[in-house]
């Protein structure tokens, strides 16, 4: 994994949920466990540029932090000197955002008051947005994954692709609070993305319309396998009520008598520690660690279920690139401590676990604290869960869309990428261009002219904007449909083999 990766973990909706999910796990720490700032972390209350020289020398000499009078003699030289007068929570805030910024750990971040408020507000109302995981990946908003039946997944939009304008403005420069704000917004409004996919030449234009994002976290059922009935259950992000959802779907599949079952956590950025430790309670027996977690001074504690026999069926976990941290967690839990087989494409690659801590003003320090390590004391940081079996879906489900211009068309004789994605698109609609090298062939153009007919356009043989529109359509379609999905019936086959 790119060692750059700035991901600061905001869903796309109205708010961060439950104070940030998705690559975000949150840990809650004992009272007596909160970092101790002195009387500094109440800087409202104990207003320091207001004391006089012998009060600040007397607080500067607590909790070892003398060395804060270089800060304040910054402060102070521009406070009086600046050209322009300057706010003083400005260069307060200012010095916050400056030392994280140090730290060079793109999960530490800050949120300053009217931030937290707002994303406070806006979740006590409604989740309306476009529905996508982001990160900040080499100073690029990047999407990590859409959510499930979400405006962002129907519309196309990929793990890694990264956003470079919002309704034509550039957001570069931008942090990641100040692009989602750009890219959220209500329910039936229209937002168009730049897009840049890796892969693909030119960036190109996805239009999507935003609507209220789902917020089940949980989907099962049954499949049956050579006779025998397996149990699915898909989980999309790790949120409070997750793992009793879990259970709930959990214990209704076993009552159906299921034999194997099918943990599905593709394009599931993550979430809270608490519920992916709660679901593998359910798996993971006592003799064994579902998960350690390491401090900054080495030391690791433990952490171990209740449960004293397995269960007595088989158990595979479906990941990709898409699936982060608490996702993470589950899948290589269940494969060093499960005997589960993990089937899919490498996941995205998050070892760390942060903090939320309240700097008493409305404001709030997203801190990492400790790093989560496998049952096994595996650090997957950067690298991501490898699958015991690596299968990826078919061509299709990579292919880019095809951005022609009004007046454009793919006719007989070009070669470029738009053909070689149009080529895919055909096969996996059924239809047969005679080849798949980007080169519009006469077999091309019969089968655009047989996909035309079909779809009651005019049969030209080129394809126009129209025609490329209905074909990504079609393809997005069967991909949500979850029809000809490798990879799931990989894990299922798996089960019983």
């Amino acid at each position: 994994m790119n060692l750059k990766k700035s991901h600061i973990v905001v869903l796309m909706l109205a708010a961060l949920l439950l104070g940030g999910v998705g690559s975000y796990i949150g840990v809650q720490l004992a009272q007596s466990d909160q970092p101790n700032y002195g009387n500094l972390a109440n800087s409202d209350q104990q207003d320091f540029i207001d004391l006089n020289p012998d009060e600040q020398e007397e607080l500067l000499g607590q909790d070892g932090m003398g060395d804060m009078r270089k800060v304040m003699q910054a402060y102070q030289t521009i406070q009086d000197n600046y050209l322009e007068k300057v706010e003083k929570n400005q260069l307060i805030e200012g010095a916050v955002q400056g030392m994280l910024d140090t730290l060079d750990d793109p999960y530490s971040v800050y949120m300053d008051k009217e931030t937290v408020e707002e994303f406070n507000h806006q979740i006590e109302s409604s989740f309306e947005g476009i529905g996508a995981e982001v990160s900040m990946v080499d100073d690029k908003v990047t999407i990590v994954a859409p959510i499930k039946d979400s405006p962002a997944e129907e519309a196309g939009l990929k793990p890694n692709d990264q956003i470079l304008k919002v309704d034509d403005e550039s957001i570069e420069g931008l942090d990641l609070f100040e692009a989602v704000s750009k890219i959220r917004g209500e329910q039936g409004s229209k937002v168009v993305l730049e897009i840049s996919r890796p892969g693909v030449e030119e960036p190109f234009d996805v239009e999507i319309i935003r609507d209220d994002i789902p917020l089940e976290t949980v989907y099962s059922e049954t499949q049956e396998i050579d006779g025998k009935k397996a149990g699915i259950i898909e989980i999309t992000s790790f949120s409070e009520n997750t793992a009793e959802r879990f259970y709930e779907e959990l214990m209704k599949l076993e009552e159906e008598g299921i034999e194997g079952l099918v943990i599905d956590v593709r394009g599931n950025p993550g979430g809270l520690l608490p519920s992916v430790e709660e679901i593998l309670k359910n798996f993971i027996t006592k003799d064994q660690p579902y998960v350690q977690i390491e401090d900054r001074n080495g030391e690791r504690s433990r952490y171990f279920s209740e449960l004293e026999e397995p269960k007595d069926y088989p158990i595979n976990v479906l990941i990709d690139e898409g699936s982060a941290s608490a996702s993470e967690i589950l899948a290589i839990a269940l494969k060093e401590a499960g005997n589960a087989e993990v089937v899919g494409t490498t996941s995205f690659g998050k070892g760390t676990v942060q903090q939320t801590i309240p700097m008493g003003d409305g404001s709030t320090i997203k801190l990492t604290l400790f790093k989560w390590l496998s049952p096994e004391g595996t650090w997957i940081h950067e690298d991501g869960v490898e699958p015991t079996i690596e299968v990826k879906q078919p061509d299709y489900f990579y292919t880019n869309p095809i951005q022609l211009d009004e007046g454009d068309t793919l006719k007989i004789n070009e070669s470029n990428d738009k053909v070689k994605s149009l080529q895919t698109m055909l096969i996996g609609l059924g239809f047969n261009p005679g080849r798949d090298d980007g080169v519009y062939s006469d077999q091309t153009e019969e089968a655009v002219r047989q996909y035309q007919k079909e779809q009651a356009l005019e049969a030209t043989g080129e394809v126009d904007q129209q025609t490329a529109e209905r074909i990504q359509a079609d393809i997005v379609g069967i991909i949500r449909s979850g029809e000809n999905d490798t990879q799931k019936d990989e894990a299922l086959n798996a089960l019983f083999k």
